[in-house]
């Protein structure tokens, strides 16, 4: 069985029999033109199947291509092997694999290039690293600004990255981004983000990562994304903040980190978060938390309307776990509300997206 819907094209072709009712129309069709119908509907995403069990998933047949610095591979260049395939789909997914090597070097994944995988085989062994910041001057003797900072830029949707090292080499010097997401549905699993400010923006979409480590100081993982952060180790290198969301008002979520471990370096105060635009929504559901967090965990940024923010705990643990002393503009959750906070709601959207599925 399948559930189906006609647009309204569809059901205003010419020569259409002027009967009552959808379902006496098809009965009046030959079944051959029903077919073909149904055959464009499924193609266009218009009719969906529910319940079939008897079909049968579509092969995967990935295109692989090899990254080596010594030459053993087809390419020495991550950039090269990325444009060396235009485009990928589902079922003929790009699979850059990358051998163990620093990759000093730029990284751009265009719009047009979904489902591009990059497969490292030791995330401690395997880095892309640059140095650009901020306030580097360009040609004309000008700032080059946060945003042609990233070590690494992710425009099309569907990619995935596995351990891997991205990495802002330029220190603390002001915004230095290792990885820039634009793309839908980017998912990390065991890989490193280094840097200390503005090591993360998550501009727009959703993302998922597993088992990664995040290192910065400063709003080090910021943006209007919505994401999902899953046993993560966030270390802070120096004094700051966490996270700097700026969820859009409508959005539901904002940051979910889920079973994470704060760390941080041994004279480094840093708060939980701090909204970007008013509306940020950040949550930490059964985290450990190391002093390093301060007694407030919390801070408005200067922002009179704080109060707007969507901050909120539940079960963080450590020593800089400290619900009696965060601010009353943030909550912590019961263990009713924190069970209903699952990756599939976070991260679904209107596609049901499940990175959990995918893996």
């Amino acid at each position: 069985m399948f559930n189906w819907r006609l647009p309204r094209t569809i059901l205003q072709w010419p020569g259409r029999p002027q009967r009552q009712g959808n379902e006496r129309w098809l009965d009046d069709m030959k079944k051959k033109k029903f077919s073909k119908i149904v055959a464009l509907g499924l193609a266009l995403g218009v009719f969906t199947f529910s319940g079939c069990r008897s079909v049968t998933p579509p092969a995967i047949h990935p295109t692989t291509v090899e990254v080596a610095l010594d030459g053993t591979g087809k390419f020495t260049s991550v950039q090269e092997a990325i444009m060396s395939v235009p485009i990928g789909s589902r079922t003929n997914p790009v699979v850059i694999h990358i051998k163990p090597g620093t990759y000093h070097e730029l990284i751009y994944v265009q719009r047009e290039k979904r489902f591009f995988r990059l497969i490292g085989d030791d995330v401690n062994k395997t880095i892309i690293t640059f140095g650009l910041y901020a306030n580097m001057t360009n040609l004309d003797g000008k700032p080059i600004g946060t945003f042609r900072t990233p070590t690494a830029i992710i425009d099309a949707e569907d990619f995935v990255a596995e351990n891997l090292t991205f990495e802002n080499s330029a220190g603390p010097k002001g915004q230095a981004l290792a990885i820039r997401v634009d793309g839908d549905r980017a998912a990390f699993q065991n890989c490193y983000f280094l840097g200390w400010q503005d090591t993360i923006f998550i501009n727009r979409g959703r993302d998922y990562f597993d088992h990664c480590y995040i290192e910065g100081a400063t709003d080090f993982i910021f943006g209007g994304a919505t994401a999902w952060f899953q046993s993560c180790h966030i270390h802070c290198a120096g004094s700051g903040y966490i996270a700097a969301a700026s969820t859009p008002y409508d959005a539901a979520y904002g940051y979910v980190f889920a079973n994470c471990k704060i760390t941080g370096e041994p004279d480094a105060q840093t708060s939980l978060g701090r909204p970007w635009r008013v509306f940020a929504s950040t949550i930490y559901l059964n985290t450990e938390m190391s002093d390093v967090v301060r007694p407030a965990g919390w801070d408005a940024w200067g922002k009179a309307d704080a109060t707007k923010t969507r901050y909120a705990e539940f079960n963080s643990t450590g020593a800089g776990a400290n619900p009696a002393a965060r601010p009353k503009w943030s909550r912590q959750l019961t263990a009713a509300e924190a069970a209903k906070i699952t990756v599939q709601k976070v991260l679904g959207g209107l596609d049901g997206w499940n990175p959990l599925a995918d893996r």
